[in-house]
């Protein structure tokens, strides 16, 4: 259940970040989103690699196109909790990369998937002077409508998306469960221990 609801992760995140080729628009937080969907898709739906699955090139495309427009520390600060400050600093960037790792992983073939899709975007009446924000989108996918919702923060570089909501799950809150059992029985060095074990299974399955 939890895979089938976080599956389109990467393809929102892919939604929420801009591509090289064309300067988004980050006047606001739906404007950044807006600019950016169009060339975005363009660019996997002109590269058959990717449309198959190539893991190394979606890797590639999140690198250079989405991540300069997330804070995945951030990402992972919220989905670790309380157990985010008993980590020292060594062991947090670990957690984000292993983390990061985790989802291009496992969730590439939402990339893949990436075809015909539409996207509804709902009224957003934010303020100015509003440091948060949330956009509520619709992914219209073979006429089902798939409810994404993009949470974001300015900072001094801009707009940067630190959560999502797949059909009515944030990513963060649906990891933060997994992160606090293993925490409780293993420490932080099990969060880290069993996250680079997925990843080499993730690495080993695609060899």
């Amino acid at each position: 259940m939890l895979k089938r609801l976080l599956l389109p992760f990467l393809t929102v995140f892919a939604f929420a970040g801009a591509a090289q080729a064309q300067q988004a628009d980050a006047s606001s937080p739906d404007a950044l989103v807006k600019s950016v969907v169009s060339d975005v898709m363009a660019t996997v739906k002109s590269d058959k690699d990717m449309q198959a699955g190539n893991v190394g090139k979606i890797t590639q495309l999140v690198e250079q196109k989405i991540l300069p427009h997330a804070n995945f520390t951030k990402t992972t600060q919220i989905a670790m909790g309380r157990n985010w400050s008993k980590a020292s600093p060594e062991q947090q960037k670990v957690i984000t990369d292993e983390f990061k790792t985790l989802l291009i992983r496992t969730y590439a073939g939402a990339i893949a998937q990436i075809r015909d899709q539409q996207v509804q975007f709902r009224p957003y009446r934010g303020g100015a002077d509003d440091t948060d924000a949330t956009i509520r989108t619709q992914v219209i996918n073979k006429g089902e409508p798939i409810q994404l919702d993009y949470r974001l923060e300015k900072t001094a570089q801009g707009w940067k998306v630190y959560d999502i909501n797949v059909l009515g799950a944030w990513l963060t809150e649906a990891y933060k469960g997994s992160f606090n059992t293993i925490a409780t029985q293993q420490g932080v060095d099990g969060i880290i221990k069993t996250l680079q074990d997925r990843n080499r299974q993730l690495a080993n399955a695609k060899s």
